[in-house]
């Protein structure tokens, strides 16, 4: 039985993601860069899983691929310490980030 394309999407947006990494660790996708913020190093991210500040996280695409601990987190320009699926973050990154960048906590 084949579904719209609206459903299918929304099918694979809702299951969380196990993705190989460096052969022996795997990770969990958790959000999408929608925007970055070169002049203060900002990524917002929209959330798919909860995230907490000093989680371990990977953001990769095709111009980066960098790991990094979540120092500081912001929502709606207020520090926060933790984030629940579905909240548009900010997250302060080591390295630059593109739109569609893939952000996956490390397990």
């Amino acid at each position: 039985m084949l579904h719209s394309r609206a459903v299918q999407e929304k099918f694979i947006a809702s299951a969380p993601v196990l993705v190989p990494y460096r052969e022996d660790r795997m990770q969990t996708m958790i959000g999408t860069v929608t925007h970055y913020y070169p002049r203060i190093g900002v990524a917002a991210v929209v959330l798919k899983d909860h995230l907490a500040r000093g989680d371990r996280i990977h953001i990769h695409g095709p111009h980066e691929d960098f790991d990094q601990s979540v120092t500081s987190m912001e929502l709606e320009h207020i520090p926060i310490t933790e984030a629940d699926a579905g909240q548009d973050i900010g997250i302060k990154v080591i390295e630059r980030v593109h739109v569609g960048d893939v952000v996956c906590r490390e397990s």
